[in-house]
Formats: C-alpha cells, sequence, structure tokens
C-alpha cells in the first residue's frame, strides 16, 4: 500500500510540474505571436511607405 502512495505523489508531482510548464508556454506563445503580429504590421507599413502597390508576401517569386 505505501508503494502506491509513493506512486500516487510522484505521479501528482510530475502532473503538477507539467501543468506549470504548460502554463508558461502558453505565456510565452501569446507574447510570441503579439510580436510577430507587431513584425508583420511593421513590414506591411515598410512595403507602403517605400511606394509598392501589391504587399511583398502576396508577388509571385521571381522563378514562377
Amino acid at each position: 500500500m505505501q508503494d502506491l502512495e509513493e506512486r500516487i505523489a510522484h505521479l501528482t508531482r510530475t502532473v503538477e510540474d507539467l501543468s506549470d510548464i504548460v502554463a508558461r508556454q502558453s505565456k510565452q506563445i501569446d507574447v510570441l505571436e503579439r510580436r510577430v503580429a507587431m513584425l508583420m504590421q511593421r513590414a506591411a507599413e515598410a512595403e507602403l511607405d517605400a511606394g509598392g502597390t501589391v504587399p511583398l508576401a502576396d508577388q509571385r517569386p521571381p522563378h514562377w
């Protein structure tokens, strides 16, 4: 019986540790998504300021 209690305690701690890791990664993903959105907006504004009519992301590559 004590062996089972030790295993349960170990598994409980592992689950809590993994939960903390997932929560931290979720926050990091949110920050990275905001940064990517800001960078995409800056790039789009820079393309418009440069006088481009079609955003670079929408243009076909020259080898097509």
